[in-house]
């Protein structure tokens, strides 16, 4: 049984960087395994939930600054923090703004901006810039919602 994991495919912020299909070739335990089923139930406890992630990032209060409205493209994303949570603002046509969670609903992996559409980079999940509805992948609900309005220059929280 080699000392390491291999290395896993994608990068993925989640908390379980290592995927269930490479921990079972590099162990060499099936499905069965008791070693296995250990390592696997572990990851699957501590997936980060995103919509308190969603609820941090809104806590931060209303008003606060989450990003410039000029540095959100018309039809794509940006990745920002709010209250030390990873979100991403949308303006999927000018002056539409929208805000959501950035952890992916999952495996819990950073979703980043995408071509015109938010993709989680660990298996390939992705989401509508409008209402962050899941367009492909194994994400099984949308990444949650953060109330955001345009003020001035600046996209805050509303």
């Amino acid at each position: 049984m080699p000392d390491q994991l291999p290395a896993p495919a994608a990068p993925c912020a989640g908390p379980c960087s290592t995927t269930r299909r490479q921990l079972l070739r590099g162990t060499g335990v099936g499905l069965g395994g008791l070693a296995g089923a250990g390592v696997l139930a572990a990851c699957t406890e501590e997936r980060p939930d995103p919509g308190a992630s969603a609820e941090s990032a809104g806590a931060a209060g209303a008003g606060t600054v989450v990003v410039a409205l000029a540095d959100v493209p018309v039809g794509g994303s940006v990745a920002a923090k709010v209250g030390g949570q990873d979100v991403l603002v949308t303006q999927p046509t000018e002056g539409e703004v929208h805000a959501f969670s950035a952890v992916c609903t999952h495996e819990g992996c950073t979703v980043t901006p995408g071509d015109g559409e938010l993709l989680c980079p660990c298996h390939q999940s992705r989401y509508a810039l409008t209402d962050a509805e899941v367009l492909g992948g194994p994400a099984p609900e949308p990444l949650p919602s953060i109330e955001v309005e345009v003020s001035g220059t600046d996209v805050v929280l509303a």
